[in-house]
């Protein structure tokens, strides 16, 4: 799968997303990360890519062209691609869950907007914005971290980066509860012992365990999930 990231800030992103599991993720081949430098578009020999709002107020607003432009230029460089998106990070945009980041991983191509200042244009939006997404009901100061988070959460479902399916199966929210509680050694830590069942062996025990210990957990931490269901 592959990513393309419009921002302000490429060594912002490209740091976060070299290290880890993307980081080796992108080196072994099973995903491509791409980031563009909206400034770069700019034909403005200052290589200004914002101005003043129509109609008034504080703030600036990162104009059209420049991130058309860089839009264009991916668009052309990607070639024949079968399955793309464009998401705008957003706070108005829908928030992002584990079932928006399955959805997305089935694609070819995701390609990014990071706004900053006061947002984009309006009209690129309606131009090549496929969807907005936020990660919260809160306000950033740019949408390059909220970019670096779908992107974790959705390159870790492609096929390839990480070892096996199950690592993300049993996970928080992929079967619309928490996780169940997990333990290593030592066996006794502060006075806490590990649960009896987890060093028993029985393998149906131990799932029916991890699935009631879910329950419990998605009670106790997120009832609202439990609604849901």
């Amino acid at each position: 799968m592959r990513f393309d990231i419009m921002t302000l800030f490429p060594e912002f992103v490209s740091g976060v997303l070299s290290e880890s599991i993307i980081g080796r993720a992108q080196k072994s081949g099973a995903i491509a990360v791409n980031t563009y430098n909206i400034r770069d578009y700019s034909k403005d020999k200052h290589r200004h890519i914002d101005d003043t709002p129509y109609g008034g107020g504080k703030g600036m607003l990162m104009m059209a062209p420049p991130i058309y432009d860089c839009y264009a230029d991916i668009v052309a460089k990607s070639g024949e691609v079968k399955n793309r998106r464009v998401i705008y990070m957003s706070p108005r945009g829908k928030v992002f869950n584990q079932e928006k980041a399955r959805e997305l991983a089935e694609l070819d191509q995701l390609i990014i907007l990071c706004g900053h200042y006061e947002g984009v244009d309006a009209r690129i939006i309606e131009e090549i914005v496929d969807e907005e997404i936020s990660i919260g009901d809160f306000v950033l100061t740019g949408g390059e971290l909220p970019a670096c988070i779908v992107t974790d959460a959705v390159a870790r479902l492609v096929d390839g980066v990480l070892s096996s399916p199950e690592c993300y199966e049993n996970e928080s929210h992929t079967a619309g509860l928490v996780e169940y509680p997990q333990y290593t050694r030592p066996y006794e830590f502060h006075g806490m012992t590990v649960p009896d069942v987890l060093i028993s062996g029985h393998h149906a025990n131990i799932a029916r365990w991890r699935a009631e210990a879910a329950l419990r957990e998605t009670a106790r931490l997120r009832p609202d999930l439990l609604e849901k269901k």
